[in-house]
């Protein structure tokens, strides 16, 4: 498929209204800990809730995964640009672990969840998908959840509080996101 093609432009510009917020998927499994940042969170299914989200393929968080069967998602919240960088590296391990020092308040898997995290939740593993592409799926079946924020949807939280995230298709330097 040509990717420089009119038609595939505006299908990246497309791709780009498309909601989104800034996502950590977390997990834990015999004293290992590991984050990243999430491409996409969205709900895929209301009986069970389901959540499918979207992660770099090849990090190493992949490994804890397999043998937890457990995530958490937790939002990104203002003004926490520690947290951005902590989890921005979709492949490089970090030294030591990325949680500590950080108080949490995981729910019932364990999963590490900030504490501060204000819209949170716990999943088992439904289902993982390997996208032969530079993503993989994980579907979550919900466990638990924390909701302390005022409810607004994604493409605001991310327009008010991350206007710094260049969206796909969009120049660095432009604002990220058209204010809501």
């Amino acid at each position: 498929m040509n990717h420089t093609t009119p038609k595939f432009s505006e299908a990246i510009k497309a791709a780009a209204a498309l909601p989104s917020a800034l996502f950590v998927l977390s997990s834990a499994h015999d004293g290992r800990r590991a984050g990243i940042l999430a491409r996409s969170v969205q709900v895929c299914a209301d009986e069970p809730l389901l959540v499918s989200v979207t992660i770099r393929s090849g990090h190493w968080i992949t490994s804890i995964l397999r043998d937890s069967h457990h995530f958490a998602l937790w939002r990104v919240e203002p003004g926490e640009a520690l947290t951005l960088k902590k989890f921005a590296d979709p492949v490089r391990p970090r030294m030591g672990d990325p949680f500590d020092g950080r108080p949490l308040d995981p729910l019932v898997t364990g999963a590490p969840i900030p504490a501060s995290a204000q819209l949170a939740l716990d999943c088992e593993v439904f289902r993982h998908i390997d996208l032969e592409a530079d993503h993989e799926l994980f579907v979550g079946r919900v466990l638990a959840g924390r909701c302390l924020a005022p409810a607004h949807t994604p493409a605001q939280h991310q327009a008010q509080h991350h206007p710094e995230i260049v969206q796909p298709g969009q120049a660095p330097g432009r604002e990220s996101m058209r204010r809501v």
